[in-house]
């Protein structure tokens, strides 16, 4: 286990019976940026079975977030979905990504494209003063299929706003978006019909993606992805070539690249 330092569950929280999220304890050796994701896992059978996970808290917090689908016949899901505060949790040394806001060219706006599970980054992304400081507007869209599954809905619409260091911030500039689409709820439909139709900049008042003021970050599901990338290209926004060099958008490509 020289690759894992072992720390204990603080926390879980099931959304629902897919869905759940859990807080652990933190070595202050992990240093992160936000957006970045660390392996993460249980011992079995003397082994350690570990899956890459981002990081939901933001990187000043003294505790480590994860936010993950349950799959009953997963090999690590259907165990870590079991997990109680107190238990042991391997993480790994070292955290990586390419989701970082470093990787963005400066602009006006910064568009944060989620589905499901793909939340969790951005989490972390709208918990750091510097996304503020970089960018005038901050607009969250998280697509899912049940209400539900909009995890974090209450803490982003209730929470945030008076959180002491980026409360003020956050309700100047934070904009949240969820829509559902199995369900009636306030916004309905796939997330990419949103912007393609127009109807996300309608429901939100603004004009539509600019290629010269906007940066984005997409992580979700591969179609998703797949989709709002090609959206992003037609609208003349250029990817970050690789990890290091800045773009008009980012997306997570260990996860793309595997």
């Amino acid at each position: 286990m020289a690759a894992y330092d072992e720390v204990r569950v603080l926390d879980v929280h099931h959304w629902n019976e897919s869905l759940f999220s859990f807080k652990t304890g933190r070595l202050p050796s992990l240093r992160f940026r936000n957006g970045h994701f660390v392996m993460i896992g249980l011992e079995v059978d003397g082994k350690p079975l570990v899956r890459a996970y981002s990081i939901a808290s933001p990187n000043y917090a003294e505790h480590l977030e994860f936010l993950s689908i349950k799959v009953p016949d997963g090999p690590l899901t259907s165990r870590l979905q079991h997990v109680r505060a107190g238990d042991p949790l391997l993480i790994g040394h070292k955290s990586v990504g390419t989701l970082v806001i470093d990787d963005l060219r400066p602009g006006q706006r910064l568009f944060l494209f989620a589905t499901g599970t793909g939340l969790a980054p951005y989490m972390a992304i709208i918990q750091d003063p510097e996304t503020y400081e970089r960018f005038e507007s901050v607009v969250l869209i998280h697509g899912v299929r049940l209400v539900s599954e909009l995890a974090y809905s209450s803490f982003i619409r209730e929470v945030l706003p008076g959180h002491e260091l980026i409360g003020e911030m956050v309700s100047r500039q934070l904009v949240y978006y969820p829509t559902v689409t199995r369900e009636a709820f306030l916004h309905t439909g796939r997330l990419t019909t949103a912007i393609q139709s127009g109807q996300l900049f309608r429901d939100l008042g603004q004009p539509p993606l600019n290629a010269e003021t906007d940066r984005a970050m997409i992580c979700g599901s591969p179609a998703m992805l797949k989709e709002t990338s090609a959206m992003l290209d037609a609208l003349g926004l250029a990817i970050s070539p690789k990890a290091g060099e800045q773009g008009d958008y980012v997306i997570e490509r260990a996860f793309v690249e595997r």
